[in-house]
Order: structure tokens, then C-alpha cells, then sequence
């Protein structure tokens, strides 16, 4: 028991160290996606079933790449965040819905987590271990120094 309490402090102190590893995760992933949409947009031709929407292809394509960036970053992460939302919104709702759970890509699952994701990161903002808290003249370190625990010095 004292060693599970061990790991519980130690998970306790490193919890904006795994924040910011979910974020740096997503942000590569949609710019991994955002890569293989730009260089097959047919994916984009065949979820839709529309022959002609090039200013879609470019939204999707543009905020993934760019939005996946600032994410993996930390930087403007709230904007990059909600950037993406009505991507991952519409592929839940109009295109994945439809498929149900378990299938074989796991579209519907894959696609919901990301979009819970970046809800998540749209409210709460990059965490500490990002450009965003250090342009904001917030240091990672002092923060993991002294932790907030919300309570009055």
C-alpha cells in the first residue's frame, strides 16, 4: 500500500506533465492527418460524397496542419483548439454517426475522442508546459516547483 501511494504522489505532482503529453499527441496526430488529406484529398471527396467543395478541402487540411502545430506547441492553443471543432463535429455527427461503434476503422471512436480532446483544450487552455504560458511570463518550472493547489499561502 505505501508504494500504490508512492505512484499516486508522484502521478499528483506530474499531472500538467501528462496534460501537456495528451496535448503534444493530438497536435501531431492532426497534423499527421492533415498531411495524408492534403496529399489524398479523394478521403475528404469520399466521406462527403461532394465532387466540388475546395474551400472545405482547404479548411480541413489548413486547420489540421497549422492547428496541429500550434497544439503539439502549446501555442494559441485555445484558438487551434476550437479552430477544429466543427471539423471534428461534423465528422462525428454527419459522417461517423451513421457507421455505430466497433467498426472496423473505429472512425466513430477515434473521432469522438478527438473532438472530446479538443473541447477540453479549448476551455482549459494548453496547461503549463507550453509557449503559451511561457509568453504569458509564466515560468513550467516555478509552477512544477510549487504547485497550485488552491489553497491561501
Amino acid at each position: 500500500m505505501k508504494r500504490l501511494g508512492e505512484i499516486l504522489n508522484w502521478l499528483e505532482i506530474h499531472r500538467d506533465l501528462a496534460y501537456a503529453a495528451i496535448r503534444i499527441y493530438l497536435g501531431i496526430a492532426l497534423f499527421v492527418r492533415g498531411w495524408y488529406l492534403l496529399a489524398d484529398p479523394s478521403v475528404i471527396t469520399e466521406m462527403t460524397g461532394a465532387q466540388q467543395v475546395y474551400w472545405w478541402y482547404a479548411y480541413i487540411i489548413g486547420a489540421h496542419l497549422l492547428g496541429g502545430v500550434l497544439l503539439a506547441v502549446g501555442f494559441l492553443t485555445r484558438w487551434a483548439a476550437l479552430l477544429q471543432l466543427p471539423i471534428l463535429l461534423g465528422a462525428v455527427l454527419f459522417f461517423h454517426l451513421g457507421e455505430g461503434l466497433m467498426t472496423a476503422g473505429q472512425s466513430l471512436e477515434l473521432a469522438s475522442l478527438v473532438l472530446v480532446l479538443l473541447a477540453v483544450y479549448s476551455v482549459f487552455g494548453s496547461g503549463v508546459f507550453a509557449l503559451d504560458t511561457y509568453f504569458a511570463g509564466k515560468k513550467a518550472g516555478a509552477a512544477l516547483a510549487a504547485p497550485d493547489t488552491g489553497l491561501p499561502a
